[in-house]
């Protein structure tokens, strides 16, 4: 094969590399000038590659996105400034934003709780020392390898509404119940819980690993004392487990939060019927690359950030009631 088809990616790859090591030394030379320490100086030189992609290709677009939600934008003619009007639009439009907010917080509201209970109840499960404990461990890690493409597909063919594997095994109780064959994508009813169902899959891979390493760091000596005074398992998970993980309770519900409020990709392969509304990240990639609208899906993408803000902070001012660090004097 003829070789010269890569030259042109290893001469951009070593240029690339260059400028990086350049733009590293100049940064050290410029604090040595300031007469900044040796290693305050070697610091600020190797993490300049990640401050520098940092600036370029996060808070660049961060910014740039919240100038553009101020402007009528279509990607073929320059920003026209309207001022407030794209935010005007998100308190008026009834058709489309609101729907999809409904959506969305309902949506996190429900999994988030789900998600991480579930999670913690497997990691209880798998930090029991049995044997063949290794590959339980490894086969309920198993989800977190998956392409998220392939499990929203798989998802997609599990709840079909004439063949999926879902409506076959539960004919008896939806018969019972009265629900036919129902239409989980197709039916406006039957999205949400669907969506819920298809969160399941996240108590396992990661966050089962996460909740696992926090119990099994859980000093012994706590345990042993609990069992002196009589404490029995309920009592020594409410007294000794959860205490002790709390900070990492506290740190799944966050990300539990931010995850579900942003979920994409799964929607988008799923193909929910528009009836029951569109998740915000939906609307923002319908509105933005689909309709063209960049003004309008830049102002649906900071009405999201303040959502994820606002919960994001009321879930750290309650922290203080149930999270427990172990070098914090409280008064």
């Amino acid at each position: 094969m003829d070789g010269s088809i890569y030259a042109g990616t290893l001469a951009r790859y070593l240029l690339t590399s260059g400028m990086v090591a350049l733009l590293c030394l100049g940064v050290y030379g410029l604090l040595k000038l300031l007469h900044a320490r040796e290693e305050t100086a070697a610091g600020y030189a190797l993490i300049t590659p990640w401050l520098a992609g940092f600036l370029v290709f996060t808070a660049g677009p961060i910014l740039a996105s919240l100038g553009l939600s101020f402007t009528s934008y279509d990607l073929f003619t320059a920003p026209k400034w309207v001022g407030l009007e794209n935010y005007r639009w998100l308190f008026t439009d009834i058709l489309d934003f609101w729907p999809s907010v409904k959506l969305t917080l309902a949506y996190a509201f429900l999994s988030v709780p789900l998600g991480v209970v579930g999670s913690l109840l497997v990691a209880l499960l798998l930090s029991i020392d049995v044997r063949g404990i290794g590959t339980y461990r490894t086969v309920y890690y198993l989800p977190a390898v998956l392409p998220e493409v392939s499990v929203a597909l798989l998802w997609r063919w599990i709840f079909n509404s004439e063949a999926g594997l879902l409506n076959v095994v539960c004919r008896p109780l939806f018969r019972l119940l009265g629900l036919g064959k129902p239409d989980w994508f197709g039916d406006p009813r039957f999205v949400l819980p669907a969506f819920v169902i298809m969160s399941i899959w996240g108590i396992f891979g990661i966050n089962m690993v996460v909740f696992l390493a926090a119990i099994k760091n859980v000093p012994k000596v706590l345990y042993e004392a609990a069992e002196i005074d009589g404490a029995g398992p309920l009592a020594k998970f409410w007294s000794v487990t959860f205490p002790q993980i709390s900070p990492v309770v506290l740190l799944q519900v966050i990300m539990g939060i931010i995850g579900a409020l942003q979920i994409f990709t799964v929607a988008m392969f799923a193909r929910p019927t528009s009836a029951a509304g569109r998740f915000m990240n939906q609307l923002v990639y319908e509105r933005g690359f689909l309709q063209l609208k960049m003004g309008e899906a830049s102002a649906i993408a900071w009405a999201l950030f303040i959502i994820i803000l606002g919960l994001t902070l009321l879930v750290f001012r309650s922290s203080s009631a149930w999270v427990y660090y172990e070098a914090e004097v409280r008064k």
